[in-house]
């Protein structure tokens, strides 16, 4: 019961953050700013998506020619609109979710490092010692790992919901002949 106080909580994951290095803090920030993205893309979704298909389709709709070579260029620059929209900051996010690992790499790096720095100082024989630089490698490449892997999912599923949506965008704006 202790870990469900905040406190107690606080401290265990200062304390996760120390050991793991420099290189949690920017895999904390990468993930926060991973996840304020998801989370804006779902926002959007929920609250800002219908009004532009709504746009597109009045606009669509108010035009007297559907037939023409230019009328056709319109909805594919309405359809494009919304595309536009949907996909906004999924390069980013993806861009995220790649960087979360090599982030992590980096820190199986300097924690190498600092093994290293303890065999020149102490020699091969202290394992105490060794054992923190050990821990600062791994933690790091783990927490990038977890972090990333909790956004895959996500994108994966934005993705698909991007396309779904511009198709059924596509699907609303029917070419009427005359």
């Amino acid at each position: 019961m202790d870990a469900l106080n905040p406190f107690t909580a606080y401290a265990n994951l200062q304390e996760f953050m120390e050991t793991g290095g420099w290189v949690l803090n920017w895999i904390m920030g990468a993930t926060f700013i991973m996840w304020s993205i998801i989370i804006e893309r779902y926002w959007y979704y929920w609250t800002a998506h219908g009004s532009v298909v709504r746009h597109a389709k009045r606009a669509w709709d108010d035009r007297s020619d559907h037939s023409s070579w230019f009328a056709h260029r319109i909805r594919e620059a309405l359809i494009s609109e919304v595309r536009l929209s949907v996909n906004q900051s999924m390069i980013f996010l993806k861009a995220m979710v790649a960087l979360l690992p090599m982030l992590g790499l980096l820190g199986t790096v300097t924690g190498m490092i600092q093994v290293f720095d303890v065999m020149a100082v102490a020699g091969s024989s202290n394992a105490r010692a060794m054992a923190a630089g050990v821990k600062q490698a791994t933690i790091p490449t783990m927490a990038g790992m977890v972090a990333a892997l909790s956004g895959m999912f996500f994108v994966n599923s934005l993705e698909q919901r991007s396309r779904r949506e511009v198709e059924a965008v596509a699907d609303k704006l029917e070419i009427h002949h005359s």
